[in-house]
């Protein structure tokens, strides 16, 4: 188990009202890190799509990893879900965004895979508010992800690196994995809040 202390996302929170997104080195205790990438290869992972609900399918031209999403069982997500809540808690108190939930999967990046530049959220479309990756494993080359502005110049691209964390606006940032080189482990997740569209809650899954 590990200890969660509030005063550890202040710089966090700092960055990101400063530009709306933030890179936060050894976010991730080594401990639970480790556990979380013990968990990951346990999984059967299945090919991911793109879109949701009955737009869902299966295109290898946008994305080709492989993905499983937490179910909870096991202690190490159990403690993840632990340090999201904590966050989502922060973010709540420092910018009233009124986040009321949290979804993630695992993902593997096997040589060559890729997921070509996108959206996670579209404006009025989605509840998905912010957007995090957690790397479980350090890579030396391939498979960094590449974030961009809403102009479409490139901001940074990251080299995963075990225990970061990135956190962005989901609505805001365009993003994209260059093709992986070593094999990469990462979380995807997404802080979500209800929308209600023409009536109708936007479902939370």
């Amino acid at each position: 188990m590990f200890s969660i202390d509030p005063a550890q996302f202040a710089p966090l929170l700092d960055k990101f009202n400063q530009q709306g997104w933030v890179l936060a080195p050894h976010f991730v205790p080594a401990a639970l890190n480790q556990a979380l990438l013990a968990d990951l290869q346990q999984q059967q992972l299945q090919q991911a799509g793109v879109g949701r609900q009955q737009a869902h399918s299966i295109n290898a031209d946008i994305r080709r990893d492989k993905t499983a999403w937490f179910d909870g069982q096991s202690a190490a997500q159990q403690q993840y879900l632990q340090l999201m809540q904590a966050l989502q808690q922060a973010f709540n108190r420092a910018f009233f965004l009124g986040l009321f939930d949290f979804e993630c999967h695992y993902a593997r990046y096997s040589q060559g895979d890729f997921y070509h530049k996108h959206l996670d959220a579209f404006s009025g479309r989605s509840n998905r508010v912010l957007t995090t990756v957690s790397y479980l494993n350090t890579v030396s080359q391939g498979g960094e992800l590449q974030l961009f502005s809403e102009e479409d110049q490139l901001i940074s691209s990251i080299v995963p690196t075990a225990g970061s964390l990135i956190l962005f606006e989901s609505e805001r940032f365009p993003h994209q994995v260059l093709p992986a080189e070593d094999e990469r482990y990462s979380i995807a997740g997404w802080f979500r809040r209800n929308n209600s569209l023409q009536g109708h809650i936007d479902p939370p899954n």
